[in-house]
């Protein structure tokens, strides 16, 4: 598996550059950033690109509503030119919440959007004319919706890659079925190796029975935060997920609109998804953070000794996953490009 990190929306991106090379020449293969109702990642990751070498980068994720589908294939030839072929796309609907009350555009459609925004990037990269007929997107615009002066152009620039790594961040058991037929990786949230199969196989069995073979196999990208701590240690640092967790499971969404939750419901935290939520949506964020079961968060994060950690990145692995992301605490002498290199070698 390869290793990879994701750095905080809420972050300095000046202040962790140090940590970011570092974690690089430790062999960190991955770094992917964030974006919410943040600063955007786009500008972050070009920052990256410049004062990194070998790391690859990413977004996690533009979402596919506050841009084009042109912006977004621009912006990620862009990304890959700068940083000569090592950019990946990672996309996602998002929710309502932050799209209608940060972006002011409706959360319609999000499968068929994801869909053609990948067709017409692709299209793009291929320097074809950008000319689709699609349900959500047409383009140039009809003469009927404007001034009728629109044309079909193609990229000016000759992109470093025309197949530059497409991902999608999905959990929904429709949208990881159009993940598995069509984008080259997948990015789902709060990964239980164990459960993997029972809760996405069969979709992800029906999307791999239409995808084209020369995507390749498709790569996933899960993970936790990751500690190497032994016992009451280990146990402390697990506490970290907490908010977190309370924060998507109980706030991301309101009630019958939150992704989240329904994928705790789905492993079978139902009762706990209720309260957290009830709590988070009342204020009471503390209370929500208590009532997140611990046996949610020990099996969503890797904390533990040498031999726990390897078994639980080998159940990762056996679970098809490629990219295992990771939120690095390192411990006593412990740095995060140690952490990083001890974790290569368990893997």
């Amino acid at each position: 598996m390869k290793i990879g990190t994701m750095l905080t929306y809420s972050g300095n991106i000046k202040e962790i550059e140090k940590d970011v090379i570092d974690m690089e020449s430790a062999g960190l293969d991955i770094v992917w950033v964030a974006e919410a109702y943040s600063f955007d990642s786009v500008s972050q990751l070009g920052y990256l690109a410049a004062v990194t070498k070998t790391v690859e980068i990413g977004t996690e994720i533009l979402p596919v509503y506050s841009r084009t589908p042109s912006l977004i294939g621009m912006t990620a030839a862009g990304l890959d030119f700068i940083s000569e072929g090592r950019f990946h796309l990672g996309i996602g609907a998002s929710g309502p919440q932050v799209i209608e009350g940060f972006h002011g555009v409706p959360y319609s459609a999000p499968l068929g959007r994801t869909r053609e925004v990948i067709d017409i990037c692709r299209m793009m990269w291929k320097r074809e004319r950008v000319v689709y007929n699609g349900k959500y997107y047409t383009l140039p615009l009809p003469s009927d919706q404007g001034t009728g002066l629109g044309k079909a152009l193609k990229l000016i620039n000759h992109p470093v890659r025309e197949n530059i790594p497409i991902w999608v961040a999905s959990i929904g058991m429709k949208n990881v079925e159009m993940t598995a037929e069509i984008a080259n990786g997948w990015m789902p949230i709060f990964f239980i190796p164990e459960k993997a199969n029972e809760i996405w196989g069969e979709s992800l069995k029906a999307g791999k029975a239409k995808r084209d073979p020369a995507l390749g196999e498709l790569m996933t990208s899960a993970g936790s935060l990751v500690a190497i701590a032994e016992g009451d240690e280990a146990i402390r640092i697990r506490q970290f997920a907490r908010s977190q967790a309370a924060l998507y499971v109980g706030g991301m969404g309101a009630v019958g609109q939150n992704f989240y939750n329904e994928l705790a419901t789905r492993y079978g935290y139902g009762d706990a998804a209720k309260t957290i939520q009830e709590l988070y949506l009342s204020g009471k964020k503390a209370e929500a953070e208590a009532a997140v079961p611990e046996e949610f968060l020990e099996r969503t994060t890797i904390c533990g000794p040498k031999s726990y950690v390897k078994e639980r990145l080998a159940a990762y692995k056996e679970a098809g996953v490629t990219h295992l992301q990771i939120y690095p605490v390192p411990l006593g002498d412990q740095t995060k490009p140690k952490l990083i290199e001890m974790l290569k070698d368990l893997a």
